[in-house]
């Protein structure tokens, strides 16, 4: 999942932030750094889950998506930050939970979300979301998504069939075993119009 349409949603949709989101990815700069400005969310992508193929002759895995918002709360007022935090908490959900990040993508759900850190000057907070999404093409005109469609996109068309059929029973009686002598009883041919 790209990153951005997080961002872009975040940046339009949580006005208490005042654009002060971004990528965060090291824990101990969120900690420690006193000129991070506060409130500010942080965005990270955590990881994606796959579940076995829904059919049998084709590859279709659902994926799942995941990733976190992380809050840093300033907590010199700690009862004003635990308040923020809970309108913060509600201002993410209205923002991301139910928006689908891109095409092809469900609807963002909310997974959990936990304390991380608090001390007497800085609090951060985790929440997790999911989005889902299918690894393989629904309609054979889209483009391959694995090696398997590629390997299929490379076959000629199917444009019709001829069936020569040579019977095994009666066995001829001129031969010391039973079966086809080679010479055909039926043939019929069949042509494929898309």
């Amino acid at each position: 999942m790209k990153i951005t349409p997080i961002l872009t949603q975040l940046r339009e949709q949580c006005p208490t932030l005042a654009n002060h989101i971004s990528v965060g990815v090291d824990l101990a700069l969120l900690q420690g750094d006193p000129n991070l400005p506060t409130p500010s969310a942080h965005v990270t992508p955590l990881a994606d889950l796959a579940s076995n193929s829904t059919a049998q002759n084709l590859t279709t895995q659902p994926i799942r998506d995941r990733f976190e918002v992380t809050l840093v709360l300033d907590t010199t007022d700690a009862t004003k930050a635990l308040d923020l935090l809970h309108d913060l908490r509600a201002e993410l959900w209205r923002a991301l939970v139910g928006f689908k990040p891109g095409a092809g993508y469900d609807a963002i759900e909310y997974e959990s979300g936990e304390l991380l850190s608090i001390s007497s000057s800085r609090a951060l907070y985790r929440l997790r979301f999911f989005t889902e999404f299918q690894l393989g093409r629904n309609l054979p005109g889209q483009p391959a998504e694995s090696w398997h469609e590629r390997e299929l996109d490379g076959l000629s068309s199917f444009t019709g069939v001829t069936v020569r059929v040579d019977a095994i029973d009666p066995a001829d009686p001129h031969l010391k075993r039973p079966g086809p002598d080679g010479r055909l009883e039926l043939t019929f041919s069949g042509d494929v119009t898309p």
